[in-house]
């Protein structure tokens, strides 16, 4: 079950030092406590999961006509969404919100090789069934 669980949380921790560098970086940015920045890169991990994915299919027009580009658009709107949610987790705006999604995912993604590599053990498995998807 905890090994299961490891790769969650360090997913959790990159982003969470990734929303922390950036609050650094982007004046526009910023947290009132830990607390708020670690719930902001969990909320912002589950929004990820589940509301992005479905934005990405309302839009999937749109992403195709900007050849891709409106994606950028969405991640600035679930961060956006998150910093709305969250106590303590303030952007100035939709522009902040936008470079800001982008260096996060930058960096998350930097740090996410360094620290996991090719390690089979980080890597999420989903459990073997003997039934089918369909």
């Amino acid at each position: 079950m905890l090994s299961n669980l490891t790769p969650f949380i360090t997913q959790w921790a990159i982003t969470a030092l990734a929303l922390w560098v950036a609050s650094y970086i982007f004046s526009g940015m910023k947290f009132d406590s830990t607390g708020a920045l670690v719930v902001s890169a969990l909320l912002l991990g589950f929004a990820n999961a589940s509301v992005r994915p479905l934005l990405v299919v309302l839009t999937l027009p749109l992403t195709l006509v900007t050849f891709g580009l409106f994606l950028l658009v969405i991640n600035a709107l679930v961060i956006l969404l998150v910093s709305a949610v969250v106590r303590g987790f303030h952007l100035d705006g939709f522009w902040t919100a936008l470079l800001a999604s982008l260096f996060v995912s930058i960096l998350s993604v930097l740090i996410g090789s360094l620290v996991t590599g090719d390690d089979p053990a980080m890597t999420i498995r989903m459990p073997q069934g003997s039934g089918n998807w369909l």
